[in-house]
């Protein structure tokens, strides 16, 4: 299948999701850190090791180039970044800038890839689907421009199943996070308000096991889940199938 030529107007959930990265965009990994307790920096490292040294990859929903630097630098890949957010794409230019390492942004939306089928050896996406109407078609969309044979990785946010550990990340995500943001800007005030229930209404909706049932159905193969620091990180991975 080809991609469609003519985009369809964006829904009010990619409006949002969009005014909100443009508000928050020179200071977005800071949230990250915020939201996995410090530990996004390790879930990234995770995510990028399950991709095959030297592959060209594409990195969808790539915002500050933080992945898709990794890329280059630990895999030896050769990178596309692609996100929906000019004013994200700005600040992972900068950032690639100064880490030296040579990637390629571009601006685009997951749901519409400007690639041919198979065009790349991986695919890998952050924090994506809850931005998206409709999860599945997403993933069939990213899986389409995967090679047979090629890896599929992503990282999503999760919600900690351990009691005690969910309190503390419903405190983090209820309290904190607005109180934080309220003392930096008001973008950061919505950002805080809005990313924990975004989270907990995803993972209500699509739990990991659940999710790894779509990107079977998308043509990935042999679908792998780990849940990190409790479960408030998710790393997902997969080998796209010759039917696929």
């Amino acid at each position: 299948m080809a991609p469609s030529a003519a985009a369809p107007a964006p829904s009010e959930k990619v409006r949002h999701a969009r005014l909100l990265f443009a508000g928050i965009a020179p200071g977005y990994d800071l949230m990250g850190e915020l939201l996995s307790y410090g530990q996004n920096r390790r879930w990234r490292r995770f995510l990028v090791s399950r991709v095959p040294p030297g592959s060209r990859v594409l990195d969808v929903a790539t915002g500050t180039a933080a992945v898709a630097i990794d890329l280059a630098r630990l895999r030896g890949a050769s990178v596309v970044g692609l996100d929906q957010s000019e004013p994200m794409l700005r600040a992972g230019r900068s950032r690639a800038r100064e880490a030296g390492a040579s990637v390629e942004l571009l601006l685009g939306q997951a749901e519409r890839l400007p690639f041919a089928e198979g065009s790349f050896d991986a695919v890998t996406f952050t924090y994506l689907l809850r931005y998206v109407d409709d999860p599945e078609a997403a993933l069939g969309e990213l899986a389409r421009v995967l090679r047979p044979g090629g890896v599929m990785a992503s990282l999503e946010f999760g919600v900690p199943s351990n009691p005690a550990s969910r309190l503390g990340w419903r405190v983090q995500t209820a309290v904190a996070l607005p109180a934080l943001g309220s003392l930096a800007s008001p973008e950061w005030r919505e950002a805080g308000r809005f990313l924990g229930p975004s989270i907990a209404e995803y993972r209500r909706r699509w739990p990991p096991s659940r999710e790894a049932e779509a990107w079977r159905r998308a043509g990935l193969a042999e679908v792998h889940v780990r849940e990190m620091t409790f479960g408030a990180g998710v790393v997902t991975w997969g080998v796209r199938t010759d039917a696929g």
